[in-house]
Order: structure tokens, then C-alpha cells, then sequence
């Protein structure tokens, strides 16, 4: 009777192990708390959904890779947890998370962080530890040339989008007839802001702009009135900003308290791009542009990112931006590299990142593959300008789902 018993629970144990599918751990670094806490919670949301298409079945998402299935098919249906941390938007404090997810929590991988100043530190943790790190929207391009075996980027640097935006106002200068010659650059004093401003004066020099104002401030300012003033005296024809939510929407509501209206504003991925703006400022949110890697006017030409877009809805109550899609790409390519890798060692999950060719028919161009240094050299953005309270496409133009208005109007002529 007793081996009987004894032969039972064997049996039972074992069909358990089948029954119950392996569960993987990975770590997710985003501001939770603090001056930028509304974003960090749509980053969190975006990881959400990614997990959702991972862990269950949705035939409806064909195409997606492992949308129909749930969970990772090669180790054996495991689903994803995501462990998530709190950077409080706080670079010490993100390496103190990214820290502790490794070493307590032990995660395979991470994703992370949003802003550069915190990707760059943890990032270098997970280095460390020769563990993955997915950057989904992080935009310095000097966090892909640092030598970094562990770290891969979905978003476009601030390189590319420095080339872009000047490309973008010579075509605009052909097509007016009102040459673009000079520019000013607006940005915070961080690892983001920073470099952006430096590869806008680069990119400057390279294209024959001269850049005529230069104006930093600190991160988190309550009040940017005389470097608004710098702007304005300098008047520069074109202004580029590397300015996340509540900074953009003060510069914003200081530009129209001191009657400061650039011809064109074009921004960098941050405030701009998060939805949160047209609300914060309401009309004033119109006429400013940015560089964006979700398009809502092209969701008809993407039916699958159409789809994805409403369960980002349901979490977010608002449509994804370009960091927040990009974010679920990272995660849905890190979780195809776990699978493909068929392990959840560190160096066997890096070398599929590196080698491999990801379907992502969620981006403009269909697909990611990480270049040296762990840069996207797939990613794409277009030009796009906030009208009457929406985002809509305005360059490039085979892609233009409206006319940009330019010059923006003064403060005094609007309705």
C-alpha cells in the first residue's frame, strides 16, 4: 500500500510539472513616483500590454510574434512576470533598483528606464552582471557607444533625429521659399538634454545652420522666464527641445505668458510626444511639432497596431505615444530572444539580440535588428504637429495626413 501511495504522488508531482508552466522573471525600471510619475505609469501600462499578447493567446493579434500562443513555446508555455521597480526619476535610484532586481528578485533581463540619466547607470549594472538590458525609449545616442555587449535600444538616438529635423527644415525652406538658416536649442541639463543639444549643434554645423541660442536649465525648474527671454532675443528661425512633461508644458505656458512664438518648434522624444501636454496646456498645445514613432492618423494603414492600441487604451485611457509603444516593443522583443534562445542564461538570450532580425509589425518599418553598440538601426519616426488638439502627421509627406501650419501663429492672432 505504501508504494502504492508513494507511486501515486510521484505520478501527481510529475503531471504537476507539466500542468504548470516555468514562470521568468524579468525587471522593469521606470519613475514611478515623482516629478514625472504620469509618464512612468503609462511605461508601466505599456509593459502590460506587452505581457498580455506574451502570456495569452490572442489568434486575433496573427501576425505579432507569439500573440497566438501563451507563453514561450520553446520552454515549455513559461510565461513572462515583470518585476517592476520605482526609479523615482532618480539616476542613483535606478541603479539601486536595477541592483536589486538582479540580485534579489533575480531577474534573467531588464527593460528600462525611460529617461537616459537613469538607463545609463542601471544599464551598467546589468552589464556587470551580463545580464540584458531592452531599452525601449531612452534616446541619447551616446548610450549605444559606450562599448556595451548587454545593452540594446528600440528608439531612434538623438543623433537621427537631429539629422532628421534639419533635413526636415530644408525641405521645409524648398517648399516655402523662405530659407531656414538659423536655429536655437532649449534643453534640460541632463544625460538626455545634453546630448541632444549636442547633436543638434553637430548636425548644425555638418547641414550649414547656425545655431544662434543655446539655452540649458535644470530639470524639474519651477520657473524658465529668462531662458525663455534668451530665446526670444535671440530669435532664431527654428528652435529644437529636448524637455520631458511638466518642463515642456512650463516652457510652454512661458512662451505665451512673455508673447515668445517660434516659427517652428520641433522636440525631441519626451514632452512633446506624451498626450498629457494637450491636456496640461489645452488649445496652447497647438502648432508644436516633434518627431514621433506612434502615428494615430496611420493606425488605418496598421490594422495590428490598431488593435494594440485599444488594450493600451483600456489601461491608459488614451492612445499609446512613441516612447510608450516603444517600450512594448521591448519587452516583445526581449521576450522573442528569450524564446528563440530556448534559456534563460544571460549570454545565450544577448547573442539572439545580436544576431537576429526581429518581425515587429507594431514599428513603421516592420522590423528591429540591433547594429553595433545595441542601436535599432531599423527605427523610424515622423514629423508630426498638434492641430486643433490632435496629433497628426505632417512630414514626411507621402506619409502626411494634414498640411503643417507654419509659421506657427503669434499668441495674439488665435482664435
Amino acid at each position: 500500500m505504501r508504494k502504492i501511495i508513494v507511486a501515486a504522488l510521484i505520478l501527481c508531482v510529475a503531471l504537476t510539472g507539466v500542468a504548470v508552466a516555468k514562470t521568468i522573471k524579468i525587471g522593469a525600471i521606470y519613475p514611478l513616483t515623482g516629478p514625472i510619475a504620469s509618464t512612468g505609469l503609462r511605461c508601466k501600462y505599456a509593459v502590460e500590454v506587452a505581457l498580455k499578447i506574451i502570456n495569452e493567446a490572442h489568434p486575433e493579434l496573427k501576425g505579432i510574434p507569439l500573440a497566438e500562443t501563451a507563453g514561450l513555446p520553446n520552454l515549455g508555455g513559461a510565461k513572462i512576470k515583470v518585476v517592476f521597480a520605482d526609479s523615482q526619476a532618480k539616476p542613483d535610484v535606478g541603479k539601486a533598483e536595477a541592483e536589486r532586481l538582479i540580485t534579489q528578485e533575480k531577474v534573467i533581463a531588464l527593460v528600462g528606464a525611460y529617461q537616459s540619466a537613469v538607463s545609463k547607470p542601471a544599464s551598467f549594472v546589468a552589464e556587470r552582471y551580463k545580464i540584458p538590458f531592452v531599452c525601449g525609449a531612452s534616446s541619447s545616442a551616446a548610450l549605444t557607444e559606450r562599448g556595451l555587449k548587454y545593452f540594446f535600444r528600440i528608439a531612434p538616438t538623438d543623433a537621427t533625429d537631429s539629422v532628421g529635423f534639419l533635413k526636415f527644415l530644408k525641405w521645409l525652406s524648398r517648399k516655402t521659399g523662405k530659407p531656414i538658416k538659423t536655429i536655437g536649442v532649449f534643453y534640460e541639463n541632463t544625460e538626455f538634454g545634453k546630448h541632444a543639444a549636442l547633436e543638434a549643434k553637430k548636425a548644425a554645423k555638418k547641414m550649414g545652420f547656425k545655431v544662434v541660442a543655446d539655452v540649458p536649465y535644470t530639470f524639474g525648474s519651477t520657473n524658465l522666464n529668462a531662458e525663455v527671454q534668451k530665446l526670444k532675443a535671440a530669435n532664431p528661425d527654428a528652435i529644437l527641445v529636448a524637455s520631458l512633461i511638466g518642463d515642456f508644458t512650463l516652457f510652454v505656458k512661458t512662451c505665451k505668458q512673455l508673447d515668445y512664438a517660434p516659427p517652428i518648434s520641433l522636440s525631441y522624444c519626451g514632452g512633446f510626444q506624451d498626450p498629457s501636454f494637450i491636456k496640461n496646456v489645452g488649445k496652447d498645445a497647438d502648432y508644436w511639432c516633434g518627431s514621433q514613432s506612434f502615428a494615430k492618423d496611420l493606425l488605418p494603414k496598421m490594422p495590428l497596431l490598431a488593435k494594440v492600441n485599444e488594450m493600451f487604451k483600456k489601461l491608459a485611457k488614451g492612445d499609446y505615444d512613441g516612447p510608450t509603444l516603444e517600450i512594448t516593443h521591448a519587452v516583445l522583443v526581449l521576450a522573442q530572444a528569450i524564446n528563440l534562445a530556448g534559456s534563460t542564461d544571460g549570454d545565450k538570450i544577448r547573442a539572439v539580440l545580436a544576431k537576429t532580425e526581429f518581425p515587429m509589425p507594431l514599428a513603421i518599418a516592420g522590423k528591429v535588428k540591433f547594429g553595433p553598440g545595441g542601436q535599432n538601426i531599423y527605427a523610424e519616426t515622423v514629423i508630426q504637429q498638434i492641430q486643433n488638439g490632435k496629433y497628426v502627421t505632417v512630414y514626411p509627406e507621402n506619409l502626411a495626413s494634414a498640411k503643417l501650419v507654419y509659421p506657427m501663429p503669434a499668441w495674439g492672432k488665435r482664435k
